[in-house]
């Protein structure tokens, strides 16, 4: 992936820093190319965790909710900078890090019983509390075990990059 002028001005050569777009946003090139910050997407969107970033460009907020994918930001786009196509609205998945306290001897399961698809699994462990796993080809990405967590332990990812959420 080639970086874009500003990652590169900021040393973010691999797009670490990339922020979350809404479902369904062009390549981040194009996406930029097209978007004209309208705020439409933002205003259009039901659980309202689409947010002006700080270019100005709009960004997901999974601390705000999830994403229902109802594709109402698509919808209020004039510009096309998000068109809904066949596939997955995003790349994006959820990763459970070392801060999870279900990995502690600590019973917690905020994030599986917020999952309504289910890619969030407790395996027991032999002398332990249940830890997480997350079946990465069931997860959407939505971002709804984000928000509910309380040690902050999800992140959001492009494949093994995490992403600002």
């Amino acid at each position: 992936m080639r970086a874009l002028r500003r990652q590169f001005l900021r040393g973010d050569f691999y797009g670490i820093g990339m922020p979350v777009r809404p479902p369904w946003a062009l390549r981040e090139p194009q996406f930029v190319e097209r978007c004209t910050r309208c705020d439409a997407c933002r205003t259009a969107c039901p659980t309202r965790i689409i947010v002006r970033g700080q270019d100005g460009f709009p960004r997901a907020d999974f601390a705000r909710g999830e994403c229902t994918f109802c594709g109402d930001c698509v919808q209020a786009c004039e510009a096309a900078a998000l068109r809904r196509e066949a596939g997955a609205a995003w790349s994006v998945k959820a990763g459970i890090g070392a801060a999870c306290i279900a990995l502690k001897p600590v019973v917690c399961r905020s994030c599986g019983d917020a999952c309504e698809t289910r890619a969030i699994r407790f395996k027991l462990r032999p002398g332990g509390v249940a830890a997480p796993n997350i079946e990465i080809d069931t997860c959407t990405g939505c971002g709804a075990c984000y928000g509910v967590c309380p040690v902050g332990a999800i992140a959001m990812r492009h494949g093994e990059t995490e992403v600002t959420a």
